[in-house]
Formats: structure tokens, sequence, C-alpha cells
């Protein structure tokens, strides 16, 4: 979407952002200050495409400052025209960097003067007036443990400075917590007090002191996730002059995983467990405690005693049918093959009415039950509790129904299980191309988008610097002028999968001297993994190359029983080098596990998925990362599968299309683990000689900075 500048005055910002990011200007005083062209750059086409109401997508390779790059534009021309700046990034990591050190920073150095929040879920706040309500009726909700967590809560309300779970030194037991804790319905300004009750004793919850900050707010933080709820539940019809806010405008930090995380929160998702608890709330037959107990109504207790029995022989015969489709000995055409016993986690559902509906009807007759007791009854407050519950029992009744007879159009349906004993079942319906649904409720809005990444394209720009200008700071854009995202080559496979072909496009490379800083080792030979020597040889470079910098490792892998098996073999070698290896999944928390790998210079960390990315450990401690396998993704997952089919069905070649990219993006965040900083040196080993031996491997190398590579 290309519209006109919004003013006169946009020639003026964007030479403003200019001249800040120039080696003269206002950030030149600083001490550390050092002039990037590449920072300069972005800072000049995000000032660009938000006076001129255009979208962006931009790539900014490690080292390029993208946080202030965005942030000072986005920044100045929220002020300058009352607009609303709403950042969304991935990492809790990034959100803290941006709320407690870098907007923090602007606002003391910027010339203008500006406030900023973090946005969290509204269930993260206390509701003072819910507490109250759930400390009278005490006994008729609560076990007795419960009373003493609820005493917690309370104790902990007289003295938390903004009353969200964050606030707690150790979290509060989840079934208390959703009693007292804000909710739509139940939580609103007319009922929690209004801003000028500010410091009357009880007079206002703190969600409504948070929606206050959030609604004045010029810049709000929040995460993908979140981001993708609240979208979900904005009506796109009555939003057409901003995304979630009126007059607001979007920078997606991290987006290279938008696409991930929109297509879970875009779709249907149902648990046995959270029925169960939505029901429990209402009536335990376990504990005698529930909403019901309050009112004392026999009748509805019999009901929902009766649904949750509905409830679990319903799920029962969901699993039974997934057994014996996961037991079959032939896959429907075009799958992946299928797992057998109880090794399933997720499982393809084909056809509609996996089983028969035995549980909707049952939830509309209690629903109604309670609708009726809400008219019946005296105790507003209680009233208002059961109507919530109604509101709750509509949802899951209508997302059980959307699951059973899969009416919605280009979704993919599976059955996902959980939880201890893997005893909990999800049933899941997702759209398998998030593209169209972002296309228009993002860059169909009448507001710009932005996003940004080290990782959207296929290549990393040559030589480190801009692969794609931005045009001169102060001239009109038109349609055909800037370069569009979907015209980049580069660029072209990400903005097809986020909707953003019209979006102009962006590559800045990093300042960092990769040909000095990072030297890349291949091994020249490696057996199949399918072979029996391949494990022997996979510790046996991993050894080799440990050695080498006596740890500072991570060596990161894509199968995990494999990454167990091999962390178990190589025991005694650590013991022998006196290194600590953390290894992922075994108990550790994963930010723990972290820090004391930051913290034990020479320590090695072995690692999966979430540790390819999202994870900044610059200096000495990460001087080699080791790459066991190119990250080709399984197509085990329901949504890979079928996207994999959408494509094959389209006459495309889904290797090609989506296979590959997806590995070769996912493989520069893995690389990109090592510099992180213009004083990091180290190496990284690829232990997959496919890179040298297929015809797809020179995309691979093509796909990282320059750097002198050896074949070993």
């Amino acid at each position: 979407m290309y519209l006109p500048a919004e003013d006169a005055a946009a020639p003026d910002l964007v030479r403003q952002v200019e001249e800040i990011f120039s080696p003269t200007g206002l950030f030149s005083q600083a001490k550390n200050f050092e002039f990037r062209p590449q920072q300069q750059a972005m800072a000049v086409a995000v000032a660009q495409a938000l006076t001129g109401r255009r979208h962006l997508l931009v790539e900014a390779g490690t080292g390029v400052g993208k946080s202030f790059a965005y942030l000072v534009p986005a920044i100045l021309f929220a002020v300058a025209q009352r607009r609303k700046a709403v950042i969304s990034t991935h990492t809790i990591n990034l959100q803290e960097q941006l709320t407690e050190k870098d907007l923090p920073l602007l606002q003391k150095v910027l010339p203008a003067e500006f406030s900023f929040a973090m946005l969290k879920g509204r269930q993260n706040y206390l509701c003072t007036r819910r507490l109250q309500k759930a400390i009278q009726a005490a006994d008729s909700l609560f076990t007795s443990p419960e009373i003493a967590e609820l005493r917690r809560i309370a104790e902990w309300a007289e003295t938390t400075t903004d009353g969200s779970l964050s606030d707690f030194s150790e979290e509060p037991d989840p079934k208390v917590w959703e009693h007292v804790c804000s909710e739509r319905g139940l939580c609103t300004p007319k009922k929690c007090g209004h801003s000028s009750d500010f410091g009357k004793a009880g007079a206002t919850c703190f969600f409504q002191r948070a929606r206050q900050k959030i609604l004045s707010a010029d810049v709000l933080v929040l995460n993908h996730t979140l981001f993708f709820t609240l979208l979900n539940g904005v009506d796109d019809e009555e939003q057409r002059e901003g995304v979630l806010f009126k007059n607001d405008f979007v920078i997606f930090d991290e987006a290279h995983t938008v696409e991930q995380v929109a297509a879970r929160h875009i779709g249907v998702s149902v648990s046995s467990g959270g029925i169960r608890y939505a029901l429990q709330r209402l009536w335990n037959p376990r504990t005698e405690k529930g909403l019901l107990a309050v009112l004392r109504r026999g009748d509805s207790v019999k009901a929902v005693a009766e649904v949750l029995k509905q409830t679990d022989s319903f799920f029962d015969e969901v699993e039974t049918s997934c057994e014996a489709i996961a037991k079959s000995s032939t896959p429907a055409e075009g799958a992946a093959p299928r797992a057998t016993d109880r090794t399933w986690k997720e499982l393809r559902i084909r056809r509609p009415d996996l089983v028969e509906d035995t549980v909707t009807l049952s939830l509309l007759r209690l629903r109604e039950q309670l609708q009726e007791l809400v008219q019946a009854t005296d105790d507003r407050e209680t009233g208002d509790e059961l109507l919530e519950a109604t509101r709750r029992l509509s949802e899951l009744r209508s997302a059980v129904q959307t699951f059973l007879k899969q009416e919605a159009e280009d979704h993919v349906y599976w059955v996902e299980r959980g939880g201890r004993a893997q005893r909990s079942l999800t049933l899941n319906a997702a759209p398998v191309d998030v593209a169209e649904f972002l296309r228009d409720r993002l860059f169909g809005s009448n507001t710009s988008i932005v996003m940004t990444s080290a990782t959207l394209g296929m290549d990393a720009g040559p030589g480190g610097t801009a692969s794609a200008k931005p045009p001169p700071a102060g001239r009109t854009v038109r349609k055909d002028g800037p370069p569009r995202a979907g015209d980049s080559a580069a660029l072209r496979y990400f903005a097809r999968r986020v909707g953003g072909e019209d979006a102009t496009g962006l590559q800045v490379g990093s300042p960092f001297d990769y040909e000095t800083q990072m030297r890349l080792f291949v091994a020249g030979r490696m057996p199949d993994p399918r072979d029996a020597g391949y494990e022997d040889a996979l510790v046996e470079w991993i050894e080799k190359f440990i050695e080498k910098t006596h740890g500072k490792a991570f060596v990161l892998f894509t199968n995990t029983r494999l990454m167990q098996q091999v962390a178990g073999r190589m025991q005694g070698f650590f013991e022998r080098l006196g290194l600590e290896c953390f290894v992922q999944g075994t108990g550790m928390p994963r930010s723990t596990m972290l820090e004391r790998f930051k913290e034990d210079v020479d320590s090695v960390l072995f690692g999966t998925d979430s540790f390819w990315q999202g994870v900044d450990v610059p200096g000495e401690a990460l001087s080699n990362v080791i790459i066991t396998r190119l990250p080709f993704a399984v197509p085990d997952h329901p949504l890979i599968e079928a996207r994999l089919e959408r494509i094959e069905a389209q006459g495309g070649n889904s290797f090609f299309e989506f296979s590959l990219p997806e590995a070769i993006l996912k493989f520069r965040q893995g690389v990109g683990r090592l510099i992180r900083t213009r004083d990091d040196q180290g190496i990284v080993v690829v232990l997959d000689n496919r890179i040298l031996v297929k015809r797809y491997g020179r995309q691979f190398l093509d796909a990282i900075p320059k750097c002198p590579v050896e074949v070993v």
C-alpha cells in the first residue's frame, strides 16, 4: 500500500532522523558512539515509510543497531503526529532491553518528550475488586491450601508496585489467580474505578491503572503472541484507522518468527484440560468448591458434574480414534509416514467428524442454565462471574464444533498430545497459509507496518553493504519509486510468506568485518545419518573442534534424541578436559542454562531449536558454533505437512519453495550466534557435507557473510 506523505513536514522528519544518525549528529556526543552507515540507512527508510504511510521489510545484519534505527523515527513520528507506536518482539530479552535500557536512554537524549509502557495480557494483572469478592466467598470457592494462597496474594497486593505476575517472587497457584485477575466483562473502568480515583485505597484495580498508562503512552512494547491474540479479537470493520489501536502503527522486531506465531494464534485451539478447568471453576466434584457453591444450587451442580463426565468420555473417544489412525499402515496419499503406538505428539486429522459430538449440546444446555441463574440471583458480583463463565463455555463449544466439522477453508486440523503421561489432548485448527490474513489485517490497514530482523532474506547482502538503497532523504515516494520486497530476489520468499509483497524492501549488511573475525570449517566427509558409523563420526568431529577452542562452544542439533545420545557418550571427554557441558532438556531451565554458560567461559552448551535463534552471548564465552546438520525441518508437524502438500498440489516444488528457504533462514540464525560485537572472534563448524556435495549447498554458503572457508 502506497499513499501520499501525511503532511508537508514529512521531509523535515526524514532529514532530522538522517542528521541524528550522522557522524556529527545528536548521538555523536556519546563516548561509545560509532557512525554506522547501515544504521543511518535503516533509520531513514523507517522515517520515510512512516511519513509516507508505507510498509517496509528491512533486514539489518548483526551489529547495525536496528533497535535505535527504528525507535528514533518511530518516537519522533508518534509525538509529532500524535500517533501510537506499537513495537512487537518475539523474545523476553529484547522486550526487557527496549523497556529497561533503550527507551529510558532515548527519553534523556531525544529532543521530544514521550512516554512508553509494556503491554501485557490483562490476566497478568490483579483486580482488587475481584480479590475482595474472592476473600468474601473463600470458603465456597477454595480448599484450605488455596485459601492460604489467597491470603498470600492479598498480602502481596498491599506492597506490589504494578500488581502483575512479574512482581511475584514465586508465582501464585493458577487456580486461585484465575479468581482474582483481570478478565474482560468482569474488570471494566465502570466497575473498577476511573483514573480520578487513583490514590484511593482499593478504588482502582491494577489493570485499570495499567490500561490508563497504555492508552496514554506514545510507545507500547509487547510480544508477538499477545499481539496476534489481541488482533484476533479486534473487529476488522470497526478498526480501519489502525491495527490494535486507533491511529497506531506497528513495528515487528525479530520478524522472522511472525508467520509461525501468527499461525498458532489466529486459529482454534481447545484442550481437554481447558474445558475441565472452566467447568471446575463452576463446580469441582472432588473438592465440592466453585462458583455454584456460593449460590448453593444443587441442580446446576449436578449438571456440571454430568458435563464433566461427558467431556472426559468425549476426549477418551478422541484418543481412541487417534490411536487407530496412528496405527494405520496406509497413510493418506502425500502424507508423511505416521507414528505408531504412543509415539505421536501431533496427529493430522484429514476428515470431519473424527468422533461423535457428545459434548457441545451439553455445553449449550449448561450455558442456558447458567444464564437463567444470572437472571435469578440477587448477588450481582456472582452474577457477573457466571455471565463470564457462559461466555467462556460458548467459546469452548464453538471451538470444538469448528474442529469436528472442519468447515473453515484452507485450514489444517490436528490433535496434539502433551502434559503428564501424555494424557492431555488439544484439538487444533490453523490456516495453512497466514499470508492472506496478514495481507488483509496488517498490510491492508491504513497505517504503516515495519518488519525487521537480522535474517529475512536468502542472502546476506554483498560485502556488508545495503543491497537495496532507500530513496534519498526528502524525496517524494511514489508507487514506482522505492524497491518492493516482492521484487527483491533475496526478500521475495519472506514477503510472500507474510503477505508483504507490496512493501518496500531493504537489506543493510552488518558493519562487522567477518573476513577477519570469523572462519568457517566444513567437514569434507561425513557418513549418512542412517549409517552405523554416523554417531561415531559426529562425536569425533565435535571433540576435535571443542579441543580447538577449549570449550566456549554452542553445539546445535536438529534432533533431540541424537543430541542426548551424543552428550552421554561425550561425558568422559568433558571430564578429562575439565569442561562443564550443559544439555538442553535435562531439567535445567533454558534461561538458567544460558546464564551459567555465559559465566563459565570455557563451558559447552548442547542445544536444539530454541538455541539457534534469539540468543545473545557476546565475548569470549561463545567462540565456536558447531552445526551438526543443516536445519531442514522434518515434515512431521501437520502444519508443515499441509504447507508442503499445498505447494505440490499447485504444481510447485515444495523442497525449493519451502524446505530449502526455511533451512537457509534457520542456518543464518545459527551462524549469527557467533559474532555479536566488533571485538568477537571465533569459528563456525558445519558437520554436514551436503553443503559441499549437493547443488543447493552453495546457497547456504552464499547466505552467510563472506569469510575464510576451510574444508577439513
